[in-house]
């Protein structure tokens, strides 16, 4: 309206000014056309969004934890019972965690440290590793970062980690800090979508987004049977990643941001709780899992890909989707709801390592092959669930292996607590050579890939 009103007035303007001008009713309109077309070509289209480059912090070899040493750690601190030492050996074995993961050096000394100074020890260490690599490999200075994301789910102290970041790289004052909390494993693909949002209302602007998880602070050292899953599951990690909505950043990111979509299905109070910090009986605290876990995954990828499947599937696969639906609904036809073949939308699929249970459930939902589900299944064997930041661990790897080329698109789905499920899509601008880059599997991506229940032979 205020293109077309604007447009009028310079009608209006031209007739003031040359009296002899008496404008066809046919020149206004293709007049207010013209403008309104390069206002949503020049102005009101939205900003490109691209990934310049991206970090995954791999830990020192002092922090490498092998199944035995986690469970030796556990009886000598001595908080489990009997019954929950084997529990707990059964969860390890069956998790799809290989023998050599990571976690914090606090957590491996007898007795551990548990103290909030051990806390900031390891995300500053995670975090600051993830940060000063990125900023070698896109030689972007500090100074010119215009937003920070930072999201951890259950460590949050005060100052918050974003004002930590602020100082230790000496950030601009009138910088957009940002600190995510509580929202779980899916938060690392949520601060994309975050992070784009603020990159499209403050054009030629670098955004930062920081992933990762506080182990020291989230363990559990009671024995609730749904909550001792997080010890087994969860390990060290993070990520750092570089947004950018510089036009000229096209010629030199890596990735150009697609389409983000997320899904909320907390309405529901079995989805609310599925995922869920609290109390056990003798007052500790941990996050507990119930047992309809993967039935709210389930039900709320439904809920996603129903969203997600029109913007992203080709016509043939939208028309399939379409018919089963009518066949279904209008005409009461008992057969089940057609699921749309991914895979001719994605070359990638990088699906949070949330355990080899959730790996399972998707890959047998979605109907991918073993070679779609290999990055997320390496990534949990290697470096365990490290929550929000796991998806950009997965992505690595699809580097390394020398499988990312022009043109490809690549999905990033994470589950997380609330119940959320989120998707980032992303296009790759280039092909991406294997050994041109650092990355957190530089130094054993020929180890891979191998069978989950095979030992790993390399210990690098």
């Amino acid at each position: 309206m205020n293109i077309l009103f604007m447009s009028l007035l310079a009608v209006a303007a031209a007739s003031i000014y040359a009296p002899d001008f008496y404008p066809h009713p046919s020149m206004i309109i293709a007049f207010c056309l013209t403008a309104s077309l390069v206002y949503y070509f020049l102005i009101s289209k939205p900003n490109k969004i691209y990934l310049v480059d991206f970090a995954c912090y791999k830990p020192s070899i002092s922090c490498l934890c092998t199944k035995e040493m986690l469970l030796d750690r556990a009886k000598h601190v001595g908080f489990l019972s009997e019954e929950n030492v084997k529990l707990v050996t059964k969860i390890i074995d069956r998790s799809g965690l290989g023998p050599l993961t990571y976690v914090p050096e606090g957590l491996l000394e007898i007795p551990p440290k548990l103290t909030l100074d051990e806390a900031r020890k390891e995300t500053d260490t995670v975090l600051f590793g993830a940060v000063d690599e990125l900023l070698e490999k896109t030689g972007v200075e500090a100074k010119d970062i215009g937003i920070l994301v930072v999201n951890c789910c259950l460590f949050n102290p005060t100052p918050s980690l974003s004002d930590t970041i602020v100082n230790h790289y000496k950030l601009r004052g009138n910088i957009l800090t940002y600190n995510l909390s509580g929202m779980g494993c899916s938060a690392g693909v949520l601060a994309v979508d975050f992070a784009k949002q603020l990159l499209q209302a403050h054009p030629n602007s670098y955004a930062l987004v920081l992933s990762t998880e506080n182990e020291i602070s989230s363990m559990y050292w009671g024995n609730n049977p749904s909550m001792l899953l997080v010890n087994c599951l969860f390990r060290m990690g993070g990520s750092a990643a570089l947004l950018s909505s510089h036009p000229s950043d096209c010629y030199r990111s890596k990735y150009q941001l697609i389409h983000t979509l997320r899904t909320h299905v907390g309405a529901d109070d079995n989805s609310y709780k599925c995922v869920f910090q609290e109390e056990d009986a003798d007052q500790k605290i941990g996050v507990s899992l119930s047992k309809d876990l993967m039935n709210v995954a389930r039900d709320a990828l439904k809920v996603h890909i129903t969203s997600l499947g029109p913007v992203v599937l080709p016509i043939s696969e939208k028309l399939k989707f379409l018919a089963n639906l009518v066949e279904r609904k209008l005409f009461k036809t008992k057969m089940e709801a057609y699921m749309p073949n991914f895979k001719l939308a994605f070359k990638h699929f990088c699906i949070h390592t949330g355990g080899r249970a959730v790996l399972d459930r998707m890959q047998k939902s979605l109907e991918l092959d073993d070679w779609h589900m290999e990055p997320s299944r390496m990534t949990l064997y290697r470096f365990g669930n490290t929550s929000s930041s796991s998806v950009w661990y997965e992505l690595a790897y699809c580097e390394a292996k020398g499988r990312i080329k022009k043109g490809d698109r690549i999905w990033q789905m994470a589950f997380g607590s609330g119940f959320k499920c989120n998707t980032a899509v992303w296009l790759a601008l280039n092909t991406i050579e294997p050994a041109s880059r650092k990355s957190p599997w530089r130094d054993e991506i020929d180890d891979f890939p191998i069978k989950v229940d095979q030992p790993m032979q390399s210990n690098k």
